[in-house]
């Protein structure tokens, strides 16, 4: 025992990647691998970014509406009249949506936009004359920065010059409706043909894993609309009582701006401040700085647990982080897909390492492929689509 322990301690004082130095150093190389690996997806994800947005968009728009499809079939309803009745109803919701938004900005937006830039010219020319001891060239190089990040990476330069611009939104926009049309048909079988790797535990692992990211994105879609829709009209309510001038315009950039995490409601807020100080004049400006604040904090503490359950179980710090990668690297669409991205990954962790199951039925996810017969030859079936 005394020679094999001492053969065993030479071997290690011989071998010098596994005292604790080397073990450190063969992490490190691992970690470094493993962020190498993740920049290179990242960075070619961006490269064919007019085929994933519209992927992503369609994912968290079927997830949404699966529920529905799934109880038209349960009704007794043909595969193909739930997913096209499914389909068509959800094109009506954000058609009526985009142009209830449209109308409602279109005819005041010209004075929006002016009333909002007087306001921060005021404020600006308050803080450049005012008491703190800041200068014209720090004001100006926060506001240089705060134009740089809001613009950086978004889609590329030459996407924002005008027929390249309108092109792009036109091929994903179609792009985003064929491919959800085939998620709400197909979705089953495209799930099964991705689980065909796994097999035993890991089966059963990643069909509790696509349970839990659709439960997570479908949760996360309609929850957020019920939230951004209740902030705009406590907002808009208190902007008619103050008489704030374009009320109806605001409360709509509100219901826009909540679909961004933490700081859309607070920025569109923020807008509507600006217009109550022009208009107004700063006691009115702070009771509308001051609604904004109770919605936010009644929203935060009150209606977002309640609807959103576990949708959106992330610390705000891991939030904030991923809303600003997200614009960094791809703008406005990057800080509103995100989020529930952020949230769908660390949701599957969990369920992967164990730390979190699925609130389903065992029975209603399929068996694992080797507990099935030996002579079947289905496809395991999907847990929803």
């Amino acid at each position: 025992m005394e020679y094999r322990r001492d053969t065993t301690a030479a071997s290690n004082r011989s071998n010098p990647w596994k005292d604790g130095l080397g073990r450190t150093s063969i992490r490190g190389a691992q970690f470094l691998l493993l962020l190498t690996v993740l920049v290179v997806s990242i960075y070619g994800l961006i490269q064919i970014r007019l085929v994933v947005i519209p992927l992503l968009l369609a994912l968290i728009l079927a997830a949404a509406i699966s529920p529905l499809v799934n109880m038209l079939r349960r009704k007794g309803w043909p595969s193909a009249a739930a997913t096209a009745f499914s389909f068509f109803l959800l094109l009506a919701v954000l058609g009526g949506v985009v142009t209830a938004i449209v109308f409602a900005v279109r005819s005041q937006l010209d004075e929006l936009v002016a009333s909002a830039s007087e306001g921060f010219d005021q404020i600006y020319d308050f803080i450049r004359t005012g008491p703190l001891p800041i200068d014209e060239s720090q004001i100006e190089d926060a506001r240089q920065a705060l134009i740089d990040f809001a613009t950086s990476a978004t889609v590329g330069s030459t996407a924002l010059s005008g027929i390249t611009a309108a092109g792009e939104f036109l091929a994903g926009a179609v792009l985003l409706l064929v491919i959800l049309f085939f998620f709400l048909k197909d979705g089953d079988r495209i799930w099964a043909f991705l689980l065909r790797p796994f097999r035993g535990e890991r089966l059963h692992k990643a069909q509790r894993v696509g349970f839990r990211s659709l439960e997570v994105l479908g949760g996360y879609v309609r929850g957020t609309a019920i939230i951004a829709l209740v902030d705009s009209v406590f907002i808009g309510i208190a902007l008619l009582i103050l008489g704030v001038p374009l009320a109806l315009p605001l409360a709509v950039i509100v219901f826009v701006g909540s679909f961004v995490p933490l700081v859309g409601a607070t920025a569109a807020g923020a807008l509507a401040a600006l217009v109550a100080l022009v208009a107004n004049g700063p006691f009115v400006a702070l009771m509308v700085i001051l609604a904004v604040v109770v919605v936010n904090q009644l929203e935060g503490n009150f209606l977002q647990p309640v609807v959103m359950g576990r949708s959106l179980s992330i610390h705000p710090l891991v939030i904030l982080l991923a809303l600003t990668a997200g614009t960094i690297l791809a703008g406005i669409v990057g800080a509103i897909l995100s989020v529930p991205v952020a949230a769908v990954a660390w949701a599957a962790i969990k369920v992967w390492t164990g730390e979190d199951e699925p609130d389903a039925d065992p029975e209603e996810l399929p068996a694992p492929a080797d507990s099935a017969p030996a002579a079947s030859s289905e496809e395991p079936a999907a847990p929803t689509e």
